[in-house]
């Protein structure tokens, strides 16, 4: 019986398959969808829930999103879950919807807390911030005192991926207008309600 003699580029060929399968695998496992940056379009509907101004307010946000890859991982299981922290920068349009007031165009800035799923799926996340911005004051009673109001915001919500390259977020959501007392009185706004988002992966 005539053995079979396997060429040396045979194996060298083998070899090669198998460490390309090894990379492919290894940027299949690095594509976590918070390892991008991204962009995202959010918008909401907003209401007045406290009595500092008599107007009863009604918002609603739309943002401009851009969320940084992990500054750093607060916690990673063996299972593959994680809880990141990532930066996030908005420009934000309100229109009021009820108020004196018609607008309002800001800056945001705040970290990101997601804990994900081992699965890469689903995140549960927390942001905390604010920023700086104009809208059009008109001078009534109760209303904005000026133009210039600081806002403060908070967020908590849930993100679901579609794909690797797009996710959806839903999420309750708060946000506080002041001046910071730059005016008498100072009535500022305080509105809460709810905040939905589609994200993009852009790298």
């Amino acid at each position: 019986m005539q053995k079979i003699s396997w060429h040396p580029a045979f194996w060298l060929l083998l070899a090669l398959l198998g460490g390309f399968q090894q990379v492919q695998a290894q940027e299949v496992q690095a594509r976590h969808p918070a390892d991008h940056w991204e962009f995202a379009v959010e918008t909401g509907y907003l209401r007045k829930i406290r009595n500092n101004s008599p107007l009863d307010y009604r918002i609603v946000p739309t943002q401009a999103v851009w969320r940084s890859p992990p500054l750093f991982d607060l916690w990673r299981g063996e299972s593959g879950a994680r809880l990141t922290v990532r930066n996030r920068l908005a420009l934000v349009a309100e229109t009021f919807v009820r108020g004196p007031e018609d607008y309002y165009v800001a800056f945001a800035g705040s970290p990101t807390f997601e804990l994900w799923s081992a699965d890469q799926k689903t995140a549960l996340f927390y942001e905390i911030g604010g920023g700086v911005g104009l809208l059009n004051s008109k001078g009534v009673p109760g209303g904005q005192g000026q133009d210039l109001a600081f806002n403060w915001f908070t967020q908590l919500g849930l993100r679901r991926q579609l794909s690797n390259k797009l996710g959806l977020t839903g999420g309750v959501y708060f946000t506080h207008h002041s001046n910071l007392g730059m005016t008498d009185p100072n009535p500022g706004i305080d509105v809460l309600g709810v905040n939905f988002g589609v994200v993009w992966q852009l790298d």
